[in-house]
């Protein structure tokens, strides 16, 4: 499937264009509900609002799913560069991440037959290990950066398949330690950089943490911009965005796994609770 064929609309979905009178051709990429709302969540809703995460719990398939993975799909087959990379020091983790996210499909309505998985969209997705990023991408909303331990004692981003940036380019990342790739993040002062190093030292095997984010935004899912555009976001801003962000070490590599599952729904779509509690909260008024 071509991007510029996705769907009727795609041209426009990708180039960012979601104005309230112009919210037609993204329905296919929104969700009906939210799944988690951070701000809703006492134990979330400020910084770090750090939450263990049952592992059988961190792959989710949402009423989103088919229209998700179309555009995934495209954007994989036509803006790879944009959407993939893996460095060498990287590969083991990426084979390691791949074994481990397989074996948790079979429970959220995935079926192996052979050398193919069928998704819960019917889709057949051949499983090629030899590119373990891009087969991921292909089969879960989900996108996965690794981490691993760079020489001054920082985390790097090592590799990544990110489909659904939310306001940063992949290219300006890759290979860069934690405090460089949020250089342009003003609330992520070097304090906070210690924290959260120090958070990615403790994650431990089988013991995965959760974390949330939420803005107010009128940028398309896929919202890839280098930092020098960074503060350029749309004055309408119709959507709420979420991403549900997971911490999993890797037990065999001990690669650090910061996983993003992107949900975006219009304000009507809240619970009850969701738009009271939002109402009162911090929320970003855009990225």
């Amino acid at each position: 499937m071509s991007v510029a064929n996705w769907p009727a609309h795609g041209a426009k979905l990708l180039a960012g264009n979601c104005a309230r009178g112009q919210l037609r051709g993204m329905e296919h990429v929104l969700q009906s509900r939210l799944s988690f709302a951070p701000w809703a969540d006492p134990r979330t809703n400020r910084l770090p609002g750090i939450v263990p995460l049952d592992l059988a719990d961190w792959i989710e398939v949402d009423d989103a799913y088919a229209g998700q993975m179309a555009l995934r799909e495209a954007l994989i087959a036509e803006r790879e560069e944009a959407v993939h990379a893996l460095l060498p020091q990287a590969e083991e983790a990426a084979r390691e991440l791949y074994g481990m996210v397989l074996d948790l499909l079979p429970a959220k309505g995935y079926r192996q037959e052979g050398e193919r998985m069928i998704c819960p969209d019917g889709r057949a997705v051949l499983l090629d290990a030899q590119h373990p990023l891009l087969t991921l991408g292909r089969l879960t909303q989900n996108d996965f950066c690794l981490m691993q331990d760079g020489p001054s004692g920082e985390h790097l981003l090592t590799g990544a398949i990110l489909c659904f940036p939310a306001g940063w380019q992949l290219s300006e990342k890759i290979g860069r330690p934690m405090m460089r790739i949020h250089k342009p993040v003003e609330i992520y002062t070097e304090d906070l950089g210690r924290r959260v190093q120090r958070l990615l030292d403790g994650v431990q095997p089988g013991r995965a943490l959760m974390r949330g984010t939420a803005s107010r935004t009128g940028q398309h899912l896929f919202d890839s911009r280098p930092e020098a555009e960074r503060g350029r976001a749309r004055a309408e801003r119709p959507l709420i965005r979420v991403e549900r962000q997971g911490l999993v070490r890797l037990p065999l590599t001990r690669a650090v796994v910061f996983s993003i599952h992107t949900q975006m729904v219009h304000p009507e779509s809240l619970s009850a609770h969701e738009a009271q509690t939002l109402e009162t909260s911090h929320l970003r008024l855009g990225i």
